[in-house]
């Protein structure tokens, strides 16, 4: 059997390194792109080829990439939420991208799967699915507007030769998060998360995630965007959960959307005097005031995706977080 050769972008991040792990389980030869700075204490045991570079820099990207791999994963993103970061954020999601398939189209790359974001339809309450029309060039956050604008990119790429899949995953929880929804029940497991915003939203299992970008490569249909759901809950139960689990504690109700707002102005500026990343910014209260479902079907029906149960990919999250000695 001729050994797969795999190209992963964003390998050291939350889904990088969950991927990577399941392409390996399933005999692939993984190179992965990796910044000078970049820590690479889960990714080294995994036993890949690690290529330094950047996907801002077009030249390092074409001595990472192998010539003819038989998929890239392009899975790096900015997600910054605060909007000082919007003109490094379009330059690493837009044009980042834009140099990925690039460079995939001259090394002859024979699949090409995107990393997405539901984030990419826009700020919608609704049952959002891959026929609903994007809002997102109308969103106020720049997250939702370059998630966007990348796969624009893509379908550019598409109709230049490219055989690319979009995957749209929702609210990820899983192992090797440490700054996702991990970081919320960090705060819970030590009984400092201050309130949850009153909104929900879908939320999936990071393995099945990386499950299905390994079944895209077979089974997506070139252009195509599938959408990653899961179960739908409100942020309280998520804290709930996590506090049920790690003997934390979370708030009893949901906190007033004016409140949220409130804070989403003033931290930011009390950050400027203490030099902290606020925990809230206007664009985070916007998002934990939103309430969304997201339908999963045809990624389920296609790829064979599954929906995993709540308890359980938090439970994961949490036996990570304790073996790392990030929560007590």
């Amino acid at each position: 059997m001729v050994e797969r050769v795999a190209f992963v972008t964003g390998a050291t991040g939350f889904l990088g390194i969950n991927l990577v792990t399941e392409l390996k389980e399933a005999g692939w030869r993984v190179v992965t792109l990796h910044r000078p700075t970049s820590k690479l204490k889960f990714l080294k045991p995994l036993g890949v080829t690690l290529a330094e570079g950047s996907i801002n820099d077009k030249d390092s990207l074409r001595r990472a990439m192998p010539e003819a791999p038989d998929a890239v994963f392009h899975v790096a993103a900015n997600l910054s939420l605060e909007k000082k970061g919007d003109a490094r954020q379009t330059r690493d999601n837009v044009e980042g991208t834009r140099n990925v398939i690039d460079v995939a189209l001259e090394k002859h790359a024979r699949r090409f799967i995107h990393t997405s974001s539901v984030a990419a339809y826009g700020l919608q309450e609704a049952t959002i699915s891959e026929t609903l029309r994007s809002t997102a060039l109308a969103a106020p956050i720049n997250y939702s507007r370059t998630k966007f604008l990348a796969e624009e990119e893509v379908r550019a790429g598409v109709k230049r030769g490219l055989d690319a899949v979009i995957l749209n995953p929702a609210n990820i929880i899983g192992p090797f998060d440490t700054h996702g929804w991990a970081r919320i029940i960090r705060l819970v497991a030590t009984k400092k998360l201050p309130g949850v915003g009153s909104g929900g939203g879908a939320f999936c299992h990071v393995r099945e995630v990386a499950k299905a970008h390994v079944a895209a490569v077979e089974r997506g249909r070139t252009g195509e965007n599938y959408l990653l759901g899961g179960v739908h809950a409100s942020y309280r139960e998520i804290a709930t959960i996590a506090a049920s689990l790690t003997g934390g504690g979370a708030p009893r109700r949901a906190m007033p959307i004016w409140l949220i707002n409130v804070l989403g102005w003033i931290l930011p500026l009390l950050s400027k005097l203490t030099g902290r990343p606020p925990d809230i910014t206007p664009e985070v209260a916007l998002m934990l005031s939103l309430d969304f479902t997201v339908d999963s079907s045809k990624a389920e029906r296609e790829l064979g995706y599954h929906q995993a149960p709540l308890r359980e990919m938090i439970e994961d999250s949490c036996r990570w977080l304790k073996a790392e000695g990030l929560i007590p």
